[in-house]
C-alpha cells in the first residue's frame, strides 16, 4: 500500500514516515501544497494523510482540487485545527476522515487501515484504449499484453489522455497539473516527454494512438479514428 504524507514539519514527518514504513507501507512525503499536488497527480496512492496548514496554502484546497479532478483516493486530514467549523470544512471538501493533533500513532494507524478497507471496494478502474491498458492502482501499462516502462511524468501524461479518450487535452492543463508552470515556458519540455511517450507506446505495436492537435494540445485516438 502506498501512502502520500503531506506534512511541513520535518521532524514530525520523519517520525511518521518511519513508523508507517515499519508497518509495511510505502510512503511518499511532500512538505508543501505544490509538492503534494504534483505527487498526487503523477503517482497513484492508496491513501493521503494531509496536514491542514501548509506553508503555501491550506490542505483543504488540495482536497478540493483532488475531488475536482475526479481523484477518489481516501484522504485523512491531520491538523491542529480542532474547531467544529474546521472539521466540517475538511469533510465537505472531500476528506474521508479527520484527526486532530496531538494524536496517538496507534489511532492514526487504525483509522488508516479502516479507510483502506473501505477503499478496496472502490479502487480506480483500469483505463483501456484500443489494446492499451493503464492500471492506476498498480502503475502498470501494457499494450497488446506487453509491459511498457514509463517515467512518472510519462505515466501522468498518458493517464491524463486516457481519462478523456478522443478529447483534446490542452497544453495548459498538462503544464499546470504536471509541471505547475506556464505552458509557453515549458512547451519544449512537454513536447520532449510526449515524443518519448509516443515512441514507447508505438514501439509496442499497433496503430499510433497519440495525436498532436496543432495549437490546442494532444488527444488519444478513439476507436472510430482512421
Amino acid at each position: 500500500m502506498r501512502i502520500l504524507l503531506v506534512e511541513d514539519d520535518r521532524k514530525a514527518a520523519a517520525l511518521l514516515v518511519r513508523g508507517l514504513r515499519e508497518e509495511g507501507f510505502v510512503v511518499d512525503h511532500a512538505a508543501s501544497l505544490a509538492e503534494a499536488d504534483e505527487a498526487a497527480f503523477v503517482t497513484t496512492h492508496d491513501l493521503i494523510v494531509l496536514d491542514g496548514m501548509l506553508p503555501d496554502g491550506d490542505g483543504v484546497t488540495l482536497c478540493r482540487t483532488l475531488r475536482a479532478r475526479g481523484q477518489q483516493v481516501p484522504v485523512l486530514m491531520l491538523t491542529a485545527r480542532d474547531a467544529l467549523s474546521d472539521r466540517v470544512d475538511g469533510l465537505n471538501a472531500g476528506a474521508d476522515d479527520y484527526l486532530t493533533k496531538p494524536f496517538e500513532f496507534e489511532e492514526l494507524l487504525a483509522r488508516l487501515r479502516a479507510l483502506l478497507r473501505r477503499s478496496d471496494m472502490t479502487r480506480p478502474p483500469v483505463l483501456v484504449a484500443d489494446d492499451l491498458r493503464l492500471d492506476p492502482a498498480s502503475l502498470q501499462v501494457t499494450r497488446a499484453g506487453r509491459p511498457i516502462e514509463l517515467t512518472p511524468k510519462e505515466f501522468a501524461l498518458l493517464q491524463a489522455l486516457m481519462r478523456q479518450p478522443g478529447a483534446v487535452v490542452p497544453r495548459q492543463r498538462l503544464a499546470e497539473q504536471i509541471w505547475h508552470g506556464d505552458p509557453l515556458a515549458i512547451d519544449n519540455l512537454i513536447d520532449a516527454h510526449m515524443s518519448k511517450l509516443r515512441r514507447k507506446i508505438d514501439a509496442a505495436g499497433g496503430r499510433p494512438l497519440i495525436e498532436t492537435v496543432r495549437g490546442r494540445g494532444f488527444r488519444l485516438r478513439g476507436p472510430d479514428d482512421a
